[in-house]
């Protein structure tokens, strides 16, 4: 039992259950300087950290009927199979420098864009109902396709973007869809993603799977705790804390 892992799966589980967002723009930087993975196999076993964290969540909004099912399959629709033609490319040409690279970099840039998500969350609704004047209802299921599909490349590369970046595709697109729904839809689609990129990295074997077993058991009590808390954080400290940890984790890897 590695006791490192387990903290540091409750400390991420503590984060994703205060915030929503986090647990992978986090724990594959942790992954990366703590326990000395390599970028390829960071980005795998966390996207099985990922999928196994949300499955609880993804049913528990089923359930209170907070999908909106035609924008999740819309969404899969693009993600499912960018995902498996990304990394059957991977699969073909190896994982050479280059792709090591490219791995790297993706990581980097996805903690940027999830930084400034969360530091501009309550701007984007307003964007979208700017944006809204331009985009006929008739057009929105290409676009969503299309998120999709952006969204399945990152999160097969950087195994980050599934979380706040796809809620935030979401909402611009159907920006006056209710909170609860893009949280909803966006959590049932993240699911069968990074489960389906996740079984493509365990194929290159990018995955250590007693290191995310640990995890995964410090992580339940972790999202249990931060959800008990979110109550008594104000907002703006807990994105503050939240975007300042992304920035640097950022700067971290590309650097």
């Amino acid at each position: 039992m590695d006791w490192t892992a387990i903290a540091s799966g409750f400390g991420v589980g503590a984060i994703v259950g205060i915030t929503g967002v986090g647990g992978g723009s986090l724990m594959t930087p942790l992954l990366l300087s703590v326990f000395k993975l390599s970028p390829a196999l960071a980005i795998g076993t966390d996207l099985w950290f990922a999928a196994l964290t949300k499955v609880s969540g993804s049913v528990a909004h089923a359930r209170h009927g907070h999908v909106k099912w035609r924008i999740t399959g819309l969404l899969l629709a693009g993600s499912i199979p960018a995902s498996v033609l990304t990394v059957a490319l991977m699969h073909f040409t190896g994982i050479t420098k280059g792709w090591a690279s490219t791995l790297t970099f993706s990581l980097g840039i996805a903690l940027f864009l999830t930084a400034l998500v969360v530091a501009f969350k309550k701007s984007w609704q307003a964007v979208g109902l700017r944006l809204e004047r331009h985009i006929p209802d008739s057009r929105k299921p290409a676009l969503t396709v299309a998120s999709g599909v952006l969204l399945g490349v990152l999160v097969s590369l950087s195994s980050i973007g599934a979380g706040a970046i796809g809620a935030t595709l979401i909402l611009l697109i159907y920006p006056r869809l209710e909170a609860r729904y893009i949280v909803g839809s966006d959590i049932a689609h993240a699911v069968p993603l990074t489960l389906v990129a996740g079984i493509g990295h365990a194929m290159l074997g990018n995955v250590d799977w007693i290191l995310l077993v640990s995890l995964v058991i410090g992580s339940v009590p972790g999202i249990w705790l931060g959800a008990q808390l979110t109550r008594r954080l104000p907002d703006g400290v807990i994105r503050g804390l939240l975007c300042a940890s992304l920035l640097m984790a950022g700067w971290k890897v590309i650097h």
